[in-house]
């Protein structure tokens, strides 16, 4: 089960597709540490009465901002729940962080939307290419070095600005050591003043659908798997088409959750308040258990609006490798 928390939406970067962005005059929440250390405890207690495996996965904003962060690592470790985060990698510059995340994580998955001056304007650090083409390989290495399982991932944002350069970004991610390299495309919720001059359209797509699958086995020669399969490359191209895609009956709620800042729970990301759940409604780890039953029958009898087009990228296999 991968459970996917949006801990804090706070942000120190400047990206103009992103909602957190640090110049928007949002509210900024943060999750409650101890309504989250209490959900470790369950998730524990859950894992070793049903047996199954857990990644816990921080994201913001910029989850390595949060401060309670430390202390609930260490609680999952000790209840035996797996660690993962995505970032920004501003503060991949520390080693003290870089060791922490070497010690505890089994996955980190960094943005990186291009290189040098491209990737620099979109986060609005500059020098940040520079930097990230230091401290991903210094942290590919103390891995190494540790002998830890931590999986070094990227994600990459593709948009018609940088999707020709996709292939080259892969290659020195590659040279990086980086193990594995995902993407999607630019959504258009976040910030809709963006979205409309940078989206992808067919003939981007038609680019990607030709340039991924060689693109692929030159990566694995060298080690570093590209992911997403068949089907996900679909649903861009329906995006951009236009068509939508109805889920009358998602099952993505068992194998994955999203739960939001202020503790609400859901299959995705795009709908938590349409299941008015909240982790403090789940005591032991039979009412945990049967969650996913609940979230489905739930979505069966009243789907939500954005069940009519679904958006989340679980339900088209993000993260599956692409056939040969």
């Amino acid at each position: 089960m991968i459970i996917l928390w949006r801990v804090s939406n706070h942000c120190n970067l400047a990206c103009p597709f992103c909602a957190y962005d640090k110049r928007l005059g949002i509210a900024r929440e943060e999750a409650d540490p101890v309504q989250v250390a209490r959900f470790i405890d369950l998730l524990g207690a859950w894992r070793r009465e049903y047996g199954r495996e857990v990644l816990l996965s921080w994201l913001g904003g910029e989850p390595l901002l949060w401060t309670p962060r430390d202390k609930l690592d260490e609680r999952a470790a000790q209840q035996g729940v797996g660690l993962s985060l995505t970032t920004n990698g501003t503060r991949l510059c520390s080693p003290r962080v870089r060791a922490q995340l070497v010690r505890h994580y089994r996955e980190i998955t960094v943005s990186v939307d291009g290189v040098a001056d491209f990737h620099d304007a979109m986060r609005g650090w500059w020098g940040a290419f520079d930097k990230l083409s230091q401290t991903l390989p210094a942290l590919v290495a103390e891995r190494d070095a540790a002998g830890a399982r931590l999986k070094v991932r990227v994600n990459v944002v593709l948009m018609r600005d940088n999707i020709a350069a996709f292939p080259a970004l892969c290659r020195v991610l590659a040279g990086w050591g980086v193990d594995e390299i995902s993407f999607n495309q630019l959504g258009g919720r976040d910030r809709p003043e963006f979205y409309p001059g940078h989206r992808l359209r067919p003939d981007d797509v038609a680019l990607l659908t030709r340039l991924v699958p060689p693109l692929r086995t030159e990566l694995h020669r060298v080690g570093t798997v590209l992911v997403g399969g068949t089907s996900y490359l679909q649903r861009i191209a329906d995006t951009v088409a236009g068509r939508s895609l109805p889920i009358a009956d998602c099952r993505v709620a068992e194998t994955f959750l999203f739960i939001d800042e202020a503790g609400r729970i859901a299959p995705c990301s795009f709908i938590p308040d349409h299941f008015d759940i909240s982790i403090d409604d789940l005591h032991d780890p039979g009412d945990l258990d049967a969650l996913p039953r609940q979230l489905r029958m739930h979505q069966r009898a009243h789907p939500a609006g954005d069940c009519a087009d679904c958006p989340s990228t679980q339900q088209f296999e993000k993260f599956e490798p692409l056939a040969a």
